[in-house]
């Protein structure tokens, strides 16, 4: 199936920028990026004839578009990348992917500035299922939740194919991803840390509980946190405060890209409306350059709201996500006091119809919402 960043992948071809494509491993990044033209030049940093084309930069330039994959484990990659790119702007359009640290160019200050444009590619969910392969929302939420939205098991569908295809995939990125980011003296520890997180989505978690529990530091529990989020393993929701100082010392609560991962149904059902959020963000953000972000909203009473999203950093929509409970969150009436939002929609999994109130909120069926999923 065509992937839903294909048509603005394409449409950069002119815009003479290399255009990065990061995301979760084995979400479909290589084959997007060899999708976008039949004729290309395809190298990959780990052959290692491939690398030695790379390291001696021959390959051959008549085709349009060049691919250059996991090239973030090179030594001095981004140097590397911004000569090629300023010495062969406009003969060969440069796409770059990759699994983890792709992204850290962000942080190089201006080796790459005005160069680039960044992709997130996220996991299939109901609105691009729909949209790309005419599933309907219902049927691609239960698949969901089963098999998780990765594409090689989302379009298997097989329960068992997903558990086998879970292990391998777990490994690698341990294994490989994880050594090749950071050496880590104990891999069994991160094992131990997604286990914590895979049964703490929907909770705020501590991360000095979590630090007395491994027994290990609290700053050895964030630059884990911190490298599961750079190999797109887990993501992190704050806690909105207008003032952004504060929002840093707030909690936080993590959700996996893989929403299969979670053996709670009501946690995997929040997880996957997490994934759904996420993915139209980035993709606003990315593609058509607007400012939207998703945050959680919680109080000194622990009263919460399971996601905020703000557009142009303000409040702009408040969402519940509820496996069967039709009744209006208590906490919606509250936060929009204090929040000053008043669009509020509660999705609900098990639902029949949408019901809309007086206050501006809407409760509505996951199924019809997710598959048309708008900011709205």
């Amino acid at each position: 199936m065509e992937r839903y960043l294909h048509k603005a992948l394409r449409a950069d071809f002119t815009s003479k920028k290399i255009l990065i494509i990061s995301g979760p491993r084995q979400s479909g990044k290589t084959t997007l990026a060899r999708s976008l033209s039949d004729n290309h030049v395809y190298l990959n940093w780990d052959d290692p004839e491939h690398r030695g084309a790379i390291l001696k930069r021959d390959w051959d330039r008549e085709p349009p578009l060049l691919v250059l994959d996991e090239l973030h484990k090179m030594p001095r990659w981004k140097s590397w990348l911004k000569g090629l790119y300023d010495t062969a702007r406009s003969a060969q359009t440069i796409v770059v992917t990759g699994s983890a640290r792709i992204d850290t160019f962000r942080r190089v200050g201006d080796s790459l500035a005005g160069r680039y444009f960044h992709f997130r590619l996220h996991p299939i969910d109901a609105k691009e299922a729909k949209m790309f392969a005419a599933i309907p929302g219902a049927t691609s939420i239960e698949r969901i939740l089963q098999v998780g939205g990765f594409p090689e098991p989302f379009l298997k569908g097989s329960p068992q194919f997903y558990r086998r295809w879970s292990r391998t995939h777990t490994d690698m990125i341990l294994k490989q991803d994880l050594i090749d980011l950071e050496v880590i003296a104990n891999v069994q520890m991160m094992i131990l840390l997604i286990e914590r997180l895979r049964h703490a989505v929907g909770s705020p978690i501590s991360i000095h509980a979590i630090a007395e529990d491994l027994q290990v530091s609290d700053k050895a529990i964030r630059r884990w946190l911190g490298l599961l989020e750079e190999l797109y393993v887990i993501f992190r929701l704050g806690t909105y405060h207008r003032n952004v100082a504060r929002s840093i010392h707030k909690p936080s609560k993590y959700y996996f890209y893989d929403s299969a991962r979670i053996t709670d149904a009501g946690a995997r059902f929040e997880n996957l409306v997490a994934n759904a959020l996420k993915k139209e963000i980035d993709y606003r953000n990315d593609c058509l350059g607007e400012d939207y972000d998703l945050f959680m909203l919680r109080d000194r009473d622990q009263k919460e709201i399971d996601f905020l999203i703000t557009k142009n950093q303000q409040p702009h929509l408040m969402i519940e996500a509820k496996s069967s409970d039709p009744t209006p969150a208590r906490a919606f009436a509250i936060f929009a006091q204090r929040a000053k939002v008043s669009r509020a929609i509660q999705v609900v999994r098990e639902l029949d119809r949408t019901r809309e109130y007086d206050s501006g909120l809407r409760i509505v069926p996951a199924s019809k919402w997710l598959e048309t999923l708008r900011m709205e």
